[in-house]
């Protein structure tokens, strides 16, 4: 047995364990294209769907209605000078994104596909456009509650869902439950960091080289281990430098890598133009119809719920961490500029990994779960050399998720056991070793722990969000009022909304 089995056996473990907990499920037995056939429905799925619907009919479909203006925001149309925070909001929504367009859009995808269908990357575009509402909620609680702690370092702000959980419901007297929850979401956070925002990434990472470099052949197809610290270096080079280093790293990783994927992306669909009506077809059908049975629409449905969760993170609450730093005064505007987030990530670069699967014709029924390697496929049908460009893409990629997700982590911790300079070092260690372990692990059992660990922060977060539902509305109709008296916006606005 080499080093990367014994890793993967020992991790086999605790994967089980998280999974079987976070993913319990109803069950059923509906009618498939083979026969009856028993459907798992997972209750922290229907618990994620469910918030994301609330909020885009609570808010009167504010992801439509406020699109533009989220883009009025980036470009710093509503900056006031002087506003407290650390980082702009280029580099806030570069940074959510760098925790978020990672390989759950590349390899991700892929999963979904070959778990719900064709059918599975529907669903993960319709969370991704009502995750939207969900993502704008909590990223302005992040700003609103957001807190100096550190008596060491005044100048820095700490945020998410660990404070707005707490504050807010101690201010209205739910004394206990407050702490309660945020205690919870901050323990969720750090191991949904390890898994899904460290070991999935270095996983996907290292597998893309194995598949570029000769396969089960590879010299280092069973040396995930020395990947793994090579990577866990370069992590920790960046992590060194707090939130500053990190953001400015993600402002400049971010549109490089998603320039170049989606330019990749674009070539490989316009490739199989003639395709595209079939491939598209195939996917309404597959999403939409019985054709594969009542088991096989639903199995789609869950699969791409499931999927575009882990891509965008709506519900979890992830990016109200690093939203909460921003230079800024209004909560409502960040959480605005926060929709920007599922959008990007969901709508736009998930579609674009999806139709180069569906569309390329590698993708095959019944294989097993399959993720990266999958893509790479698909992207060398028309192109041998392809997998390379992919390769460096998700090396980019991943790099840019890991070090974000080490903040998320780190935050919480601090919540937990305070600021405290020895506890950060050492915080940074352990993150970088799961990085290794990340890359010595199977895919079955790192999706297995990632998406346990990452979901359940839901649990938490969204029993937040429903709380402070009516605080939400009434802080983004006060929002609307201070655009038309400070920014002469009355007509445009009344009228959008």
């Amino acid at each position: 047995m080499n080093t990367d089995s014994m890793i993967d056996g020992a991790f086999k473990g605790l994967a089980d364990v998280a999974g079987g907990i976070v993913f319990y499920s109803l069950k059923f037995e509906v009618a498939d294209a083979d026969g009856p056939v028993e459907l798992k429905v997972p209750l922290i799925l229907i618990w994620l769907a469910a918030v994301s619907i609330f909020f885009t009919f609570y808010l009167g479909f504010m992801n439509l209605r406020y699109f533009k203006h989220a883009f009025d925001v980036l470009r710093g149309k509503y900056d006031e000078p002087g506003a407290e925070g650390e980082i702009g909001n280029w580099q806030a929504l570069a940074a959510c994104l760098s925790g978020t367009v990672g390989l759950g859009n590349i390899a991700g995808v892929a999963v979904a596909v070959t778990v719900g269908g064709p059918g599975a990357v529907f669903w993960m575009i319709v969370m991704g456009f009502i995750g939207m509402s969900t993502k704008f909620a909590e990223v302005m609680l992040g700003v609103k509650y957001r807190h100096h702690h550190d008596p060491n370092h005044p100048q820095r702000l700490s945020g998410g869902p660990m404070y707005y959980l707490r504050d807010g419901f101690n201010n209205r007297g739910v004394k206990f439950v407050g702490p309660f929850l945020a205690a919870f979401f901050a323990v969720c956070c750090i191991g949904g960091a390890i898994g899904g925002g460290n070991m999935f990434q270095a996983n996907q990472t290292f597998q893309q080289l194995v598949n570029v470099t000769g396969g089960e052949a590879s010299w280092i197809a069973d040396k995930g281990w020395l990947f793994g610290l090579v990577l866990a270096f370069l992590v920790g080079i960046v992590i060194i430098g707090g939130i500053k280093s990190i953001a400015n790293v993600a402002s400049v990783l971010v549109p490089v890598m998603g320039v170049v994927y989606l330019l990749a992306g674009v070539v490989i669909i316009a490739l199989n133009y003639r395709h595209i009506p079939s491939g598209a077809w195939t996917i309404i059908q597959d999403a939409l119809t019985l054709e594969a049975g009542l088991g096989g629409l639903l199995g789609g449905m869950l699969a791409g719920i499931q999927r575009a969760t882990f891509s965008n993170e709506a519900g979890l609450g992830s990016a109200a961490i690093v939203h909460s730093v921003v230079k800024t005064s209004q909560p409502v505007g960040q959480g605005i500029l926060g929709m920007l987030g599922p959008f990007i990530d969901t709508v736009i670069i998930c579609t674009v990994t999806a139709l180069v699967i569906v569309f390329s014709g590698v993708y095959e029924p019944g294989k097993g779960m399959e993720g990266i390697a999958l893509t790479s496929r698909a992207m060398a049908e028309h192109i041998s050399w392809m997998p390379y460009v992919l390769a460096l893409t998700v090396f980019l990629f991943a790099y840019s998720t890991i070090i974000t997700w080490f903040y998320y982590a780190l935050k919480c911790l601090t919540y937990l056991c305070g600021e405290r300079d020895w506890l950060d070092l050492s915080f940074k260690l352990v993150f970088c070793a799961f990085t290794v372990v990340g890359c010595a692990s199977s895919l079955e059992n790192v999706i297995a722990f990632t998406d346990a660990m990452m979901l359940s922060m839901a649990i938490p977060n969204v029993i937040g969000l429903y709380f402070f539902a009516p605080e939400i509305k009434r802080d983004l109709k006060n929002y609307r009022q201070y655009l038309e008296d400070k920014w002469g916006y009355g007509k445009k606005i009344s009228a959008a909304v």
